[in-house]
């Protein structure tokens, strides 16, 4: 599942299983098996991304515990961090 944003600033979560197509016409649309069309504000190579990243921590099994860049990428590059502010470097 990956996090992207409708045109309204809705926040929509997408199986990433059920996209079929990801088009630039010229915004990004998807188009999923049920024949569901959305219209989202991140950029083609964004969408691929967040579906690739999200497939990679799929096939990594389970027990296998995520960085913080594939959490990051799942969330669209949004930094996860203490409420202080501070965050480390890895």
């Amino acid at each position: 599942m990956i996090f992207l944003t409708r045109f309204d600033g809705t926040e929509v979560v997408v199986n990433c299983d059920l996209i079929v197509t990801i088009e630039k016409i010229p915004d990004t649309v998807l188009t999923l098996t049920t024949g569901d069309r959305i219209m989202v504000r991140e950029p083609v190579e964004q969408v691929v991304e967040r579906a690739a990243a999200f497939r990679h921590r799929a096939l990594q099994g389970p027990g296998f515990r995520a960085d913080t860049q594939d959490i990051s990428a799942a969330l669209g590059g949004q930094q996860q961090g203490n409420s202080s502010g501070n965050s480390k470097d890895s």
